[in-house]
This record gives structure tokens, sequence and C-alpha cells, in this order.
């Protein structure tokens, strides 16, 4: 058994963030299943938005966000997150981050994009989260109060009640997690005062995804299976423009392609958004997504175009390096042609439900980032709003575990049980595994995508369950592999992404159900609460 003050599974920029803050006063072990730069923070491409200018206003970032949430944002929330949201892009800057410099006597370099009435996304040009890794990384690895521990991998988190066989009066508490080394196959047993959970997103889930390969849903998954409460996951953004090419994975070209005069046009060469929204190729991500989605299947296409040619081969090359590099080396000089496009699974509106400090309804368990649903996103995420509510609720959670950590400290931290293998053998046909995840993965995308149906739910939901049925027997028949804890994980999210969907009938935002294509206030205009009671 292995002791610390604070785990942290996790090594994006919540995680990171989170972890120099607590480390002023407790010792942090932060745990991360591959690499530490393997994250979606590393893969952000557009930046973080906030009221950083003069011309800017609180109440237009707070007006902003709500109506790209259609309806189900928190406003106490948004508020929240928007006053703070200046300072805590200071604070990165205070910490290495290198944003790009603005003029005219501007602090930043702001960048426009969907569903923003101002220019408001402070960047480091397309390589925004690759900057801030890399500034936080280095201030983590130099703290001597953290330790980070890559290629282990969480498992499931520990609770009081099962561990100790103590009475919790109702409300367990969260004491650590079972973690996989992934070097010696060995399942380890972490205990802890506070748990945090900061495991990105569920887009692997999808055929499709803008996502790394770590995106599997596993916080979300490992929260839920410890009676924790997940809201709202019916609500999966469609990033409207990924790379369409079948050479390259997961390539995102930035919604800042659009911010600065990118047009969608079809194969025809004609633009079309403006048919589907009036607010054109600058309407927020869930009505892109939409309209492209529509345009190619009325015309059959593969794809649409990105068309960006205006702005020149020097422009392009200066404000998009990574997207003019990448696109060229796989034949797309984007100053000469328009760049092929697909809209693909790209961020988790919902997740752990949270209050406005990042803890969730269980005990000392915290999650944050994509991992949590905090009330801020509602049905639709407003671009560059992520990084903002990682940082912005990294630095919340971090009062709050200083606030209570005398008495979390002083809570009794008895011996658990190990790990137990008991029969369990190696599975030696990882096809059992892989075949699986490719089913889940061509489900979702076939009957729970873009676009959805009562039909299509129904069915997918009777598809789903056989495959439920077969993971967990490996789970418990077969010693413990990385990929066979990612299929326990993603096949549980899409059970729960599927259940989600169904209980919604009405359209909004993200989840648009051809049923019931309107919005219905009355009795959806609240979040989609699940927890394992439901089942059980």
């Amino acid at each position: 058994m292995f002791l610390t003050d604070i785990l942290i599974i996790g090594s994006g920029v919540a995680g990171l963030s989170f972890a120099l803050k607590v480390s002023s006063f407790a010792r942090v072990t932060l745990v991360t299943k591959k690499q530490s730069a393997d994250t979606a923070t590393n893969l952000a491409q557009g930046g973080i938005a906030a009221v950083l200018s003069k011309h800017d206003r609180l109440e237009d970032h707070i007006q902003d966000t709500l109506i790209s949430g259609d309806g189900l944002c928190n406003r106490e929330i948004v508020q929240t997150v928007v006053e703070e949201g200046a300072g805590r892009v200071r604070e990165l800057v205070d910490l290495g981050v290198s944003f790009q410099q603005g003029q005219a006597g501007e602090e930043f370099d702001l960048g426009m994009e969907g569903g923003h009435s101002a220019r408001r996304v402070a960047h480091a040009k397309d390589m925004t989260g690759r900057e801030i890794e890399r500034a936080l990384l280095a201030q983590v690895q130099a703290n001597e109060q953290i330790e980070i521990l890559e290629n282990h991998m969480a498992v499931d988190l520990l609770l009081e009640s099962k561990a100790t066989k103590k009475s919790t009066n109702g409300k367990d508490r969260c004491i650590g997690a079972y973690v996989l080394n992934r070097t010696t196959g060995e399942v380890e047993t972490w205990r802890a005062g506070v748990t945090v959970l900061c495991t990105g997103g569920s887009g692997k889930v999808y055929l499709y995804t803008t996502n790394p390969d770590i995106a599997t849903g596993d916080g979300v998954a490992m929260a839920y299976r410890a009676g924790a409460r997940v809201a709202d996951l019916e609500f999966v953004q469609f990033h409207p423009t990924c790379f369409f090419n079948a050479k390259v994975k997961n390539f995102l070209v930035s919604e800042a392609v659009r911010g600065e005069g990118g047009v969608l046009i079809n194969k025809k060469g004609q633009p079309f958004m403006r048919q589907y929204d009036q607010r054109g190729d600058l309407a927020t991500r869930d009505a892109v997504a939409r309209g492209i989605d529509t345009e190619m299947k009325k015309s059959g296409a593969d794809c649409v175009y990105l068309d960006i040619m205006h702005k020149g081969r020097a422009f392009l090359e200066h404000r998009f390096p990574t997207i003019y590099g990448t696109c060229k080396k796989y034949g797309v000089d984007i100053s000469q042609e328009p760049i092929p496009v697909v809209p693909a699974a790209h961020y988790m509106c919902g997740g752990v439900l949270t209050d406005k400090w990042g803890v969730s309804s269980v005990n000392n368990l915290l999650a944050l980032g994509e991992t949590a649903c905090t009330g801020l996103h509602g049905a639709n995420r407003l671009a560059s709003n992520s990084l903002l509510e990682a940082v912005v609720f990294a630095h919340r959670a971090a009062q709050w575990v200083k606030k209570h950590w005398l008495e979390i400290a002083d809570q009794e931290r008895r011996s658990v049980q190990d790990w137990r293998t008991g029969r369990a053998r190696s599975i030696e046909e990882n096809v059992l595994i892989s075949h699986n995840w490719d089913q889940i993965r061509r489900l979702m995308w076939n009957y729970v995508g873009i676009v959805r149906s009562k039909k299509r739910l129904q069915l997918v939901e009777r598809r789903m369950r056989p495959i439920l049925i077969e993971t967990k027997e490996h789970f418990y028949n077969y010693l413990l592999t990385p990929d066979l804890i990612e299929l326990r994980n993603i096949v549980l999210m899409a059970d729960l992404i599927i259940k989600s969907a169904s209980l919604r009938r009405e359209s909004r935002g993200l989840h648009y159900l051809l049923d019931y294509p309107e919005r219905d206030d009355v009795f959806f205009g609240k979040d989609t609460i699940l927890d394992r009671t439901m089942n059980e």
C-alpha cells in the first residue's frame, strides 16, 4: 500500500494547475496512464477565452456562454468563471506560458471564434495547449512536493465502505484508488486524503474523434461505479472541422481558422452555412456540425471544405503554423486550395456532477476539467471555454481543499485490502477486446451521433447489452491489461450516453432528436442526472 496526501489522476491543464496550488501544504502524487504530455490539453489549438481587452465586457462573455449552452448553463457558475478568468490567464503567464502579445496597446493578441461576440481568445498561434502543458509540466517537474508516476493507470476508486467495512452513515468517502503499474503489471493500492479526477473526456467512444487515444472516459466511469452522480452525458460536442485525410488521425482544424475568415463550402464551391444558421460560419459548434452533417447527407459527399485561401501564405504560415504544416505534409496547401473537413467527436460537456468548488457527491472526491460537469457549458460548450474552466476550477478546488485540509488530514487512514486477482488468467487473444472496442465505436457513431432518433437509441441499447455482459466477464476472468481497463470504461460510457440521450425527449444544444425537434423547457430545462442506484 502506498500513501499520499492528494492523489491526482490525469496530467492535463486541470491536474497540473491543481497540483501546483496544493503542493504548498500537501504531498501530491500525480498518476498518468502514458507520458505526462499525452493529454487533450496538448492538442488544444485555439486558445483560452477570457475578457482581456478594454473593448470587451464580462457581461458579453457571460451572455455568449449562456446562448451557446442553450438554456442549461448555471448562470452563477458562468458568472464566476468569466469573472475569475482574466486573473487565471495572467497567472499562466507568470508560470511561463508565452501567449502571443498584442499590438496597439493590447496586452494579448486575441482571436475570434464561433459563438463569441468579441475577440477574446488568448493563444500561442495554433499550439496553445502544447504551450500551456509545456510551462505547467516544467513547474510540476521542478516541484519536490509533487511526484509524477507515468505509465500508471487508475482501475477503480477506493471507497471507505468497501475497503474498510466501516459504516459511512449514508454518504461514502473516497480514500484513494487502485492503480495499474503498466511497467510491472501489478495493481497498486494508493491511499489518499483527497482524490481528484482529471482524466479528460471520452472521444474514443466514437469512431471518429479529435481526441488523443487516452480519452476513454476513465474518470467518469470510475466515479459512476463509485456511486458519484454524473450529469448531461448526452451532450457530446462534435467539432465541425476535423481534417479529412486517410493518412492522418484525429487532426483538428481549429475554430480560429473560421474566426480569421475561413468559409465552409460544399463540393461545388458554394458557401452553405447561412442556409442553416443566420450566424453563418461563426455559429456555435452544435449548429455548424449539424449544418455540415446535413450538407454531406444531401450531396452524398464524404466531406465539405474550409476555404481560407484569401488570407495568403504568409499570414497562414505565421498564424496557423501547425495546421499549415500538417495539411501541406499530407498534400493540401491551404493557401492554394480549401481544406477537406468533417465533424468528429470532440468534447464531453457532461461528466461527474460537481459543486462550485469541483467537489463531487462522494466525500473527498473531486473532478476537474472535461471530466467534470460544473454547470458552465450547459448543452453546448462555447469555443475555448474549456481551458478557462480547467484553470478556474483548479484554483477553486485548491481553495476548498486548503480550507478543509486540517479536517481531511486528521481523518483515520486504516489499512485496506490489496487488489485480488483470484483465479484470473492472462488474456491470450486480444481480438476479444479489439472486436468489442470496434463494435462500440461504430455503433455509437451510427446511432448516437450528431443527429439521433428514438428508434436508433432503442436499437443501439439492445445491441450494446451483450457487449456489456461480455466485457464484465472479461474483467473478472482475465488479468488486467490497459486495453481491458479502457474497454470496460468505454462500454460503460457508451451505455451512460445512450441512457442519457434516451431520457431527454427534446432537441437542445448538442442533442438533436428527430422525433422531438423542438426545445422543451417545461419538462427538460434541467440536467440529466444518473447514478448507480438507478440500475440497482
